[in-house]
C-alpha cells in the first residue's frame, strides 16, 4: 500500500503538467531544491526545516533526492557524518520522499534547460531544477523556491518566484 501511494506521487514533469495533486491550484507550493535539502539533511538547519512544516505541499525533482543521497555518501566517506548519523539521514530523507510529490527530469526539462535563464551562466543541475519548476505551470506567485543557492536564488527571483 505504502509503494502505491508513492508511485502515485512520482511522475514525470510533463505527465505533471497534466495532473496535479489536489488542490496545487489553489494551494502555495514550497520547491525543495538540493541545497536546501542538503543542508536541513547533512547541516540541521533549522532555517531550512522551519519553511517545510508539517502539512505544506512539498514538490521537488527526483534530481534532489538522487543529489541529497549523494551528499550523504560523501559525507560519511570523508568522516563528516558517523555511521548512526548516516542512518538518521538516510531516513529524514526516505521521510522528506514520502511528503514531497516528485516531479521527474523528462525531455521537456532537459529542452528547457538549454535556452538561457535570466541570470548566466547557471550550472546544469541547478539549471534542472529551475526549469522543473517553470514546467509545473503554475503562476510564480503560488509557488515558493527553498534553496541555499544564490545561483538559484538569483534566477528564481527574476523567474518571479518567492523565496526562501
Amino acid at each position: 500500500m505504502a509503494n502505491a501511494s508513492r508511485a502515485k506521487r512520482r511522475v514525470s514533469a510533463k505527465a505533471s503538467t497534466r495532473q496535479r495533486p489536489r488542490d496545487v491550484a489553489t494551494t502555495q507550493l514550497r520547491y525543495v531544491e538540493s541545497s536546501a535539502l542538503v543542508a536541513a539533511l547533512l547541516e540541521h538547519d533549522t532555517a531550512v526545516t522551519k519553511r517545510l512544516p508539517a502539512g505544506t505541499r512539498l514538490v521537488t525533482s527526483a534530481l534532489a533526492l538522487s543529489e541529497a543521497g549523494r551528499a550523504i555518501i560523501r559525507a560519511r566517506l570523508s568522516g563528516r557524518l558517523t555511521a548512526e548519523h548516516e542512518k538518521t539521514a538516510i531516513r529524514a530523507l526516505r521521510t522528506f520522499e514520502r511528503r514531497c510529490f516528485l516531479l521527474g527530469v523528462d525531455q521537456a526539462v532537459l529542452d528547457r534547460v538549454r535556452r538561457p535563464f535570466p541570470v548566466e551562466p547557471i550550472r546544469t543541475l541547478d539549471a534542472i531544477h529551475l526549469a522543473t519548476v517553470e514546467l509545473l505551470d503554475e503562476p510564480p506567485q503560488l509557488v515558493t523556491f527553498v534553496t541555499r543557492d544564490e545561483r538559484v536564488r538569483s534566477n528564481a527571483q527574476a523567474l518571479g518566484y518567492a523565496i526562501e
